[in-house]
């Protein structure tokens, strides 16, 4: 399936599309003219997602395709040029300004994700260099041989264990962080998209003369704020753990 019709698919286009349509037909356009403003908007933004995505995997980080850390990096993104797509086609006013200055939050955020979505293919590859399985089995192997051996080798079983134990320690580690970062991933992928919807709602009410209050915007800049420091933070704490 080529990268063209996967955007067509995606569904914050659609919404942008429906979106700039009802938009269209809330201020007297004919509903046939606004259906295909819709349309249109639906088309362009497509097409110049494909051509982002695919400018950008060549210079994007090093991310497994098909991952968790790949799918949620992907979602995220999607989000991400759709809010800063409407936040271009914005008409000048108090919600296009509000949603301006947002926007450096939504990219520093996504810096953040691509960062943390490479770190978690990476520890990911190194957990898969641990066999588990036979971590597993030759502890057990070793303990029962250290019950029954004698106070000669007692000493070399003695430090065989502990260093299956800090095998083991080294992976259960990296298998915390990776966990660690996917969780933020999925929340913070989740609260961008959130704010998207928000911001096509308040889009669409705008463009209706329903102008929204001031505490929504602070609520929406807050929340987007908690996401952004939240990456932050996981990023440093996944560091602290790999670095010990």
């Amino acid at each position: 399936m080529s990268r063209f019709v996967e955007e067509l698919r995606e569904p914050w286009g659609l919404l942008l599309g429906a979106t700039a349509g009802g938009a269209a037909w809330a201020v007297d356009v004919h509903p046939v003219a606004a259906g295909f403003v819709g349309i249109a908007v639906w088309l362009t933004k497509a097409a110049a997602s494909a051509v982002q995505s695919r400018d950008g995997g060549r210079r994007g980080p090093a991310v497994v395709p098909g991952s968790p850390e790949d799918l949620w990096l992907r979602r995220a993104r999607s989000a991400a040029r759709g809010f800063g797509e409407l936040s271009a086609s914005m008409e000048a006013g108090p919600l296009a300004e509000r949603v301006a200055l947002m926007r450096p939050q939504v990219d520093d955020a996504m810096s953040t994700l691509e960062r943390l979505a490479e770190q978690a293919s990476l520890t990911g590859a190194a957990l898969a260099r641990f066999d588990l399985d036979l971590l597993g089995r030759e502890r057990a192997r070793l303990t029962r041989a250290r019950s029954e051996a004698g106070q000669g080798l007692v000493h070399d079983l003695d430090r065989a264990l502990a260093s299956l134990a800090s095998q083991q320690a080294v992976a259960d580690r990296l298998s915390g962080t990776r966990e660690r970062v996917l969780a933020r991933m999925e929340s913070s992928t989740i609260g961008i998209e959130e704010l998207l919807a928000r911001v096509v709602e308040l889009s669409a009410m705008t463009a209706t003369g329903v102008l929204e209050s001031p505490r929504v915007l602070d609520e929406l800049a807050d929340n987007l704020e908690g996401v952004r420091q939240g990456l932050h933070e996981t990023e440093q704490i996944t560091r602290d753990a790999l670095d010990r």
